[in-house]
């Protein structure tokens, strides 16, 4: 990894296209965060704060609580939204980690919340990480926009939910569902499902994507001469920490 410094890097996939997020905050933008991510972005490019928004997980090990808590102990600002950044932020609440967006608060607020409301399929990093499932977190809060605007009504709103729920997060679309849905449905039901097809093309709330520009907009405004911020608590290595950075290929400083 490089040397040069950067204010700010953001862990960026699925989410939000990173032309996009460029257009909103001047960043370094990296792939979606595995394990060892943030310890590399730490010591090669030395920021004073990490975005986390999304993250692999499904074929690498996910990005760890620890090194989230190291990069804070070394004077770094962690702040999650949208994904994997969101549940990362609703667990490290009260160790100092930060939060935006509707998301990190429904986690924060939700008691036993599947980290598979946020989960999708993406295409490889080279071919820019984008998103090829619906997250049901989106699909859930679209429909329930549905069941306000009298396009759908609560049993086929629960129905719908419950279907997406029992499909795997790699093939969870609105076309898989409606498709699953007209052999699992009743037939009274599932003569509304043309309509509501065509609602949801001109109505689906993306949820994600709404929560990350949120979090670009506010570090684009972030004081560029204010220090970082001091660590909230002193920072325990583990063993088994080490270890998963001895796996990963990292080294750091033992001076915790």
């Amino acid at each position: 990894m490089a040397t040069k410094k950067h204010d700010i890097v953001v862990f960026l996939g699925p989410s939000l296209e990173v032309e996009a997020a460029r257009d909103i905050l001047d960043a370094c933008y990296l792939p979606p965060a595995e394990q060892g991510a943030i310890v590399r972005a730490v010591q090669g490019l030395e920021p004073r704060v990490i975005a986390l928004i999304d993250g692999s997980f499904a074929n690498v090990p996910a990005v760890r609580h620890k090194e989230i808590l190291w990069a804070m102990s070394k004077g770094v600002q962690v702040i999650g939204a949208a994904s994997i950044g969101a549940i990362r932020a609703a667990e490290l609440n009260g160790f100092g980690m930060g939060g935006s967006g509707f998301i990190y608060r429904w986690y924060r607020a939700t008691v036993g919340a599947d980290d598979d409301e946020v989960a999708v399929a993406m295409s490889p990093v080279e071919m820019g990480a984008r998103p090829l499932s619906e997250a049901l977190i989106n699909i859930r809060l679209t429909l329930r926009r549905a069941t306000r605007m009298g396009a759908i009504n609560k049993t086929m709103y629960a129905s719908l939910v419950e279907l997406a729920r029992s499909l795997d997060f790699r093939s969870r679309t609105y076309d898989r569902i409606f498709e699953v849905a007209e052999r699992a449905l009743p037939v009274e039901l599932r003569r509304s499902l043309p309509a509501l097809s065509d609602w949801i093309a001109g109505h689906a709330i993306n949820q994600k994507a709404t929560d990350t520009r949120e979090l670009l907009l506010a570090l684009s405004r972030m004081d560029p001469d204010l220090p970082p911020p001091s660590a909230r608590s002193r920072f325990q290595l583990t063993d088994a920490w080490l270890a998963d950075l001895e796996s990963a290929g990292l080294q750091i400083d033992i001076d915790c």
